[in-house]
C-alpha cells in the first residue's frame, strides 16, 4: 500500500466534502473518527472496529444514526464498510486514498483562473477596517477626563456617560 501522508489526505477529503452536498455534519464526525483509528493503526489496508468505541469518538448517540451514516459513506465512495455477523468480531473498513499524489499539489481555491504567483500572506478572511472602526469615539485615548480638585470627574461632554448622578467619588478602599 502506498504511504499516507495525513495532512494531504485530510485536506483532500475536506475539498471533496465542500463539494458534496449529501453530507451532513454526522457524516463528518463520523469520517474523522474512522480517520483517526486508520491513523492510530498506522494506516493499513483495512482494519477492525468497535462500534461503541466509534460512536464515542464520533460523538454519536444512536446507532440507527451511526449505521446509517457509515452505510452512506461507504455506497458514496469514502470508504468501504463490511459489516460483520459475529459480535465479537468488529466490522472490517477500508478506507479509500485521497490526496496522495506523489507530485507538489496546487491550491486552485479562491482562484479564477486557476494561476497564482508566489506565496499568499495575507489570509483570505481579513478584517476588512472602515472609517467607522478607524475613528471609534469610544477609545480610551478619545474619551475626555478632566482632573478637578485632585479628584477624577467625567466631564459632561464624554460620550456615553451614566446618569447615575452620583454626588461624591466611591472609595473602592473601603468595604461594601
Amino acid at each position: 500500500m502506498e504511504e499516507i501522508n495525513y495532512i494531504k489526505h485530510l485536506n483532500a477529503v475536506f475539498i471533496q466534502f465542500s463539494k458534496d452536498g449529501r453530507l451532513n455534519p454526522t457524516h463528518i464526525s463520523l469520517y474523522v473518527a474512522l480517520f483517526q483509528l486508520w491513523n492510530m493503526y498506522h494506516f493499513p489496508e483495512t482494519f477492525y472496529i468497535n462500534r461503541q468505541e466509534v460512536m464515542m469518538l464520533a460523538k454519536l448517540g444512536s446507532k440507527s444514526t451511526y449505521h446509517r451514516s457509515i452505510k452512506d459513506l461507504s455506497h458514496w465512495s469514502y470508504l468501504l464498510y463490511s459489516p460483520s455477523k459475529n459480535k465479537f468480531k468488529g466490522s472490517q473498513i477500508m478506507m479509500f486514498q485521497f490526496g496522495t499524489s506523489s507530485g507538489q499539489e496546487v491550491d486552485l481555491i479562491g482562484t479564477k483562473s486557476g494561476t497564482r504567483s508566489g506565496q499568499e500572506v495575507v489570509s483570505k478572511r481579513k478584517h476588512i477596517q472602515t472609517v467607522k472602526n478607524k475613528e471609534n469615539d469610544n477609545k480610551q485615548e478619545h474619551l475626555n477626563f478632566k482632573n478637578s480638585s485632585g479628584q477624577n470627574k467625567r466631564n459632561s461632554s464624554v460620550p456615553y456617560q451614566d446618569h447615575l448622578k452620583v454626588t461624591s467619588n466611591k472609595n473602592y478602599h473601603e468595604p461594601l
